[in-house]
Parts: C-alpha cells; structure tokens; sequence
C-alpha cells in the first residue's frame, strides 16, 4: 500500500502515545499548535511525486527509501532521491523513510552475519519486518545514541546500569527493555522506532547490545520533545520544516522476539552500529548539500538586494558557500562509485563518506560566517514578527528596507535569513556538528577504515632505495 497525506495524518490522530512537550502530555502531536507542524513535514514526503517505484520482487509499489541498494546505480538513485526531496521540501531534509531505511540495510546486512556464526534467525525476522515496513509504507525513526552517563565507564561499568538502554528481563515471549536513548530525531511523527547499540560492546555489556523495533505507541515508551521554538510564526515553520527530537525513555518496554534483531550478540554491536552510521551519513551529505542552497541562494539573492554582488568579498563570500555545497556532492558520488558490497548489499565507500562528512562538520561554520558578511546586521537586528503585523509599523519597515529592490521584497530576505541564522543558526551549527555522528566518530572510522598500503609501499620503497 501506498499511503497518501491524508491517510497518515488520520493515522496519526487516531494513535495514542505518550508524548511531553512544554510541561503537557499529549497523544498525538496534533493536539499542540506549534508541534503539529512536525507531523505536517512528515506528511509533505506523501506528496513527493518521484518517491515510489514498482518492485518486481515484491510485485508492489513501494517507497524508494526502502530499495534495497545492490550497486552503484543504486546508491547514486538514493543519492539524488536524498537531495531531490530536499529540494521538494524547500531545502529541509525529510527524515521519514531516510533514516528508517538506512538502519534496515545495515540490519539486514549484520543480522546475516550474526545468523552465520550462532546459527541464529535475525535475518529471517527483519527481513519480515522490511517487508511489513514496505508493505505499510510506514515511516521510522531510528533510537541509537545512549544517554551514556560516564563517559569514560563502559556500559556495564555506570553506576546507574539504566545509562545505557539494556534488556532487564527475558519472556517467552519477548524481553523487557529498560533505558533511554538521546536526541532521536523526529519519533514523534513516525509510524515506528528501530533501536540500534550506540557502540562497540564487551562480553560484560551482553544485556545493553540490543536491536529492535517497535511502534511508536507502544506501552511504556515516553516520548519527551526538547524545545522547537514557536515554529508557527517563522519563514521555515511556515514551510512545514519542523524535524523535533526526543528523549526517548524506554519505561519497561516489552518487545516481542519476532521484533528482536540482536539479543547479547556483544561481537557485532559495534559492527552494526558503524554500519548503519555509514549509510546515515552518506543521507547526511546527500540532504546537506541541498540544504547549502538555501544558504546560498538567500546569500545571492540578498547580494543583489544590496547591490553588492559585484564585490570582491562579496562574491567569495558566495562561493565559500558554493564549495562547501558541492565538496558534499563530490563526497556522496564518490562514496556510491566505488561501495563496499557484504551479504550482497552495497554499503557506501566509508572513507568518501566520512571525508565528506567531516568537511560538512567543520565548515558550517564557515557558511554562517559567508551569509552574515553577505546580509549584514539587519538580519539581528530587525523588528520583530508583531511589528510587521501592525499597520502603521510595517509602513515604516517597508520603506526603510528598500535597497537595490523594494522594501516587502527585501522583508521576506531578511525573514528567512533571520530564520536560517539567528534563530536556527545555533540548532544548525550544532546538528551540522553531531548530528549523524560526530567529528571524532567519523575521524575514529577514517583512521581505522583508510588502506595505507599505497602510501606505506611508496615510502617504503624510497627508503630502501
């Protein structure tokens, strides 16, 4: 099935889950007027006209995230299938079925190994859960990163052994899961959460290396949503850009075996987690360098607004901003020309993705620094959203805003500026830093994954000389 917008709002207003935001239990994001909005950006992916095809093995119509990548061709297809729903969603990445898809290529993958070396059926159950996932055109988002506690004591070692999310009781049926999970991206307008170790794991830490899936209104799950802002009135929350992030508290969670992928296989926790890592930052460079763009065409437009694009500082300004975008696309190319290919799934080549990712982590920075230079003051500085509401001020606005072109034109610039810099712009930076991983996780798996043998060979071979 196919699902259209319609169909997942109603979906949504008829779950019942348990969610926190601004001191208030809600059921379903719908219920608050600034986090529907969440739910409203989730929907715009239904309408993306390009997301389907037909799976001949299937012999279903289903989500292209869902594609089961075998080649390069394929990984290019996600590639430009990340960035052009981008572009679709007014440059704001949709993380829907991304993220969702990028933990199943990696479980499927990793369950395989698992079942070949304890004789286990991992595979079998999330192969029948891709298929449930694409057969109900669901959504999903991925639960990884622990709250970790010490940062320096191993999951077994914390002094509260709920620091990292760990099974507490085993069932017949299934097990009981206790812990809590950081910052997991848009949980509260999805259909389902995948749960993945955050870690390598020791044969002491067999309770915490754990994977599964389950609904999102599943008895016991609290979903806490950190601040959004009052979305509602910005130029990105008109636009349905609103992706929030949860505490996610597992409250004693039953989970049933049939929804279970790892189970105390401590050996490959660290492997299935880098594995997903390396498919959810190849989408982190795909969806970034769309998302440059509105940095840059605000930038461009607001140079000429000014009057200043033929200045010298002006025009570098613009094409820091222009590397910063397409050294992203170079990197994600890159990374699906020459991938890895384990259990015959193609795995972006990790070392072009974390090349590329690190370039996204360190140079953001550079890019808000572009944009400000570019647009100046004004967007700090500007009257606030009431003043342009009022009559008699918003006269006086739009006549002093004027410049190379008229005052309303330039109102608007300056509103999304404001938006993508000094109202998101600390969000932004942040994400652009952690979020998919951080700079020292893809530093750490550069080091370990890069073949120096070239290079060792090319010195050794002067020096023997």
């Amino acid at each position: 099935m196919v699902r259209t917008k319609d169909q997942f709002l109603k979906d949504v207003a008829n779950r019942k889950c348990e969610i926190y935001f601004r001191g208030r239990r809600l059921s379903t994001v719908l219920e608050d007027e600034d986090l529907k909005y969440a739910a409203y950006h989730t929907a715009r992916l239904f309408d993306y006209p390009k997301r389907t095809y037909f799976d001949e093995s299937l012999n279903l119509e289903i989500s292209k995230y869902y594609k089961i990548p075998r080649s390069s061709h394929d990984l290019l297809e996600r590639h430009l299938l990340i960035y052009d729903n981008t572009i679709f969603g007014y440059g704001l990445f949709n993380i829907s079925q991304a993220i969702g898809s990028d933990a199943l290529f990696a479980l499927l993958i990793v369950s395989k190994m698992i079942d070949k070396k304890y004789g286990t059926d991992y595979y079998s159950r999330v192969w029948r859960y891709y298929q449930d996932v694409v057969r109900g055109d669901l959504t999903i988002a991925v639960a990884q990163t622990d709250v970790k506690g010490h940062r320096k004591k191993r999951p077994f070692e914390q002094p509260d052994p709920d620091l990292y999310l760990r099974v507490v009781e085993t069932k017949s049926n299934g097990i009981v899961v206790r812990g809590a999970k950081a910052h997991t991206t848009h949980s509260v307008a999805v259909d389902e959460i995948i749960v993945l170790p955050t870690r390598a794991m020791s044969p002491n830490d067999k309770n915490y290396a754990v994977a599964f899936a389950i609904p999102v209104d599943t008895p016991g799950l609290k979903l806490i949503v950190r601040e959004t802002g009052r979305v509602s009135r910005t130029y990105i929350g008109r636009k349905e850009g609103v992706e929030p992030e949860t505490l996610t508290v597992f409250d004693d969670v039953f989970v049933p075996w049939d929804r279970v992928f790892m189970y105390g296989e401590y050996d490959y926790a660290g492997l299935l987690a880098i594995t997903f890592a390396t498919y959810h930052r190849f989408t982190a460079v795909s969806y970034r360098a769309a998302l440059a763009n509105l940095y840059l065409g605000a930038a461009y437009k607001m140079a000429e607004a000014n009057g200043v694009l033929d200045a010298k500082h002006i025009r570098d300004d613009i094409l820091e901003i222009v590397i910063y975008k397409e050294i992203q696309r170079m990197g994600a190319l890159a990374a699906a020309m020459y991938p890895l290919i384990q259990e015959g799934i193609a795995i972006p080549n990790p070392v072009y993705t974390n090349i590329a990712k690190l370039y996204s982590n360190s140079k953001f920075s550079d890019v808000l620094k572009a944009v400000v230079d570019v647009a100046g003051g004004i967007i700090a500085t500007f009257p606030t959203y009431e003043d342009l509401q009022n009559e008699i001020t918003r006269k006086y606005v739009s006549k002093y805003m004027q410049a190379a072109i008229d005052g309303e034109r330039r109102i608007k610039l300056i509103e999304l500026l404001r938006d993508l810099v000094v109202i998101g712009g600390g969000w932004y930076l942040t994400t652009m830093m952690h979020a998919e991983g951080s700079m020292e996780a893809s530093k750490l798996e550069l080091f370990r994954s890069y073949d120096y043998k070239e290079a060792l060979e090319l010195v050794e071979r002067l020096l023997e000389e």
